[in-house]
């Protein structure tokens, strides 16, 4: 699958919402043609340590998305909001005239299974965010069971730095992921964890 890649300094999880701000020719083009052919974009993570002098370095797995609403900004600008729909691995990537990357993807598959009992603090934990913060994420409660869904929206929500967020992206096993999680949280609460 052939897709245009957007290198950005965040991290998008699958069924997560993204707003944007854009305003370089080559990814309004992009997004005319998105909107135009029903299709989506990678975003992928910047990679500060792999930037060469003519580009820019990205990290090869990132999140599918698809445009779900837009709009032309006071400032000239033009908004998107963007949900994640599939993790995809970069297999090779070409730069077009426009500096506008286009990748040769691999969409990758989710487990979609439950919850485990012993992983049920992590369900608490995510009600009790999305409930003091007023998310709408209470609204969809049968979610509350999906075990990589829960792992998603924590690692969006949680305060670790980008680096972890992205090796949380790259995890393919949610239960993992937890896991991962778990002894970020003990570092934090400890004062052992410090922002790379």
């Amino acid at each position: 699958m052939k897709i245009p890649l957007f290198p950005l300094n965040t991290v998008l999880f699958p069924q997560g919402e993204l707003q944007l701000r854009l305003f370089e020719p080559r990814y309004i083009d992009m997004v005319s043609e998105c909107l135009r052919s029903d299709s989506g974009f990678g975003l992928c993570l910047r990679d500060e340590s792999k930037e060469i002098t003519k580009g820019v370095g990205f990290f090869p797995l990132g999140t599918y998305v698809k445009i779900i609403d837009w709009d032309q900004m006071n400032d000239g600008l033009l908004g998107i909001k963007v949900i994640g729909e599939r993790r995809f691995k970069v297999e090779n990537y070409d730069a077009q005239k426009n500096n506008l990357y286009i990748g040769n993807v691999t969409l990758l598959d989710e487990d979609d299974g439950l919850l485990p009992e012993a992983y049920q603090n992590f369900s608490h934990l995510l009600k009790e965010i999305s409930k003091r913060y007023k998310l709408p994420l209470i609204d969809v409660p049968e979610q509350f069971e999906k075990a990589t869904w829960i792992s998603d929206r924590l690692a969006e929500l949680l305060p670790f730095d980008i680096t972890a967020k992205q090796s949380l992206l790259e995890m393919n096993n949610s239960l993992n992921r937890l896991d991962y999680m778990q002894a970020l949280l003990i570092k934090i609460n400890s004062g052992e964890y410090s922002e790379s």
